[in-house]
C-alpha cells in the first residue's frame, strides 16, 4: 500500500488546521495527575484510539467518504450531525470543527478541488475535521484504508506532541509511544472501514470529563 504524497503533506504537522492548538483534554489529565509519565500517556492514547474519538472519527470518516463518492449531500449531512453530537464538551465541537474548517479552506486555496469549493458553499463552516478530510479524500479517489490509517496516525501524532510540550514525556519516549501504538493504528482503521454507521459510539468517560474539566482550567497551553 502506497501512501499518496498528499496525504502525507495534507497530515504533517505544517499543514495548517491548528492542531497543535489542541490536546483533547489531555492538559487537564495531565494537571489533574492521571496521565503522568510514559506508560500512562500511551494506554490513555490507546483507549481514545480504540474506544473514543479515535475510533468514532475513523467510522464517520469512512462514512463520509462513501457519501462523498455517490455524490449524497443528505448522507453527507447526517454524517455531518452525528459527528458534531458525538463531540463530548464544547471544546471538543470546537476541536472538530475549527480543524475541518481550516483544512477545507486549506485545500481549496492551494490543492483546486472544485468539490471541497462546492462542499464550503452549501455548509457554510462547522464541518467536523473527520468529514472535511473525507470530502476531499474521496475527491481524490483515495483508498479508504489509507486514508484511515494517516488519519489516526496524525491524530495520535498530535497528542504525543502534545505531551512532549506539556513534559509527560520527552522526544524518544514519545516517537517510543508511537511506534507501540502502530498496530492499534491499524486495527482500528480496518475495523472503522468495515463498521456500519450504528457502530458509532464510545466508552472513555476519563477522557470526556478531562475536556469538560478543562474548560474552566484557569492556567493552560492548549484550546482543549
Amino acid at each position: 500500500m502506497t501512501m499518496p504524497l498528499e496525504l502525507m503533506t495534507w497530515f504533517s504537522p505544517g499543514f495548517p488546521v491548528g492542531a497543535f492548538a489542541y490536546s483533547h483534554g489531555l492538559e487537564w489529565a495531565f494537571e489533574a495527575g492521571d496521565v503522568d509519565d510514559r506508560a500512562a500517556l500511551e494506554s490513555w492514547l490507546d483507549d481514545c484510539l480504540r474506544h473514543g474519538a479515535g475510533r468514532n472519527d475513523a467510522i464517520i470518516l469512512a462514512h463520509g467518504m462513501e457519501a462523498a463518492r455517490r455524490g449524497d449531500e443528505a448522507a453527507l449531512d447526517a454524517v455531518v450531525a452525528l459527528s458534531r453530537a458525538l463531540a463530548s464538551s464544547r471544546e471538543r465541537r470546537l476541536e472538530t470543527c475549527m480543524q475541518g474548517d481550516a483544512f477545507l479552506a486549506a485545500i481549496d486555496s492551494g490543492w483546486s478541488c472544485p468539490r471541497v469549493a462546492a462542499w464550503r458553499e452549501r455548509a457554510a463552516g462547522e464541518t467536523p475535521y473527520p468529514v472535511a478530510v473525507a470530502i476531499a479524500a474521496a475527491a481524490r479517489d483515495f483508498e479508504t484504508g489509507t486514508v484511515l490509517e494517516a488519519y489516526l496516525a496524525a491524530f495520535i501524532g498530535n497528542l504525543v506532541s502534545a505531551g512532549i510540550r506539556l513534559g509527560i514525556v520527552g522526544q524518544t519516549d514519545g516517537q517510543r509511544i508511537i511506534a507501540a501504538l502502530l498496530p492499534c493504528i491499524r486495527d482500528v482503521a480496518a475495523q472503522a472501514q468495515a463498521a456500519d454507521i450504528s457502530d458509532l459510539g464510545g466508552c472513555v468517560f476519563a477522557a470526556d470529563l478531562a475536556a469538560i474539566a478543562h474548560e474552566t482550567q484557569y492556567t493552560r497551553l492548549f484550546r482543549s
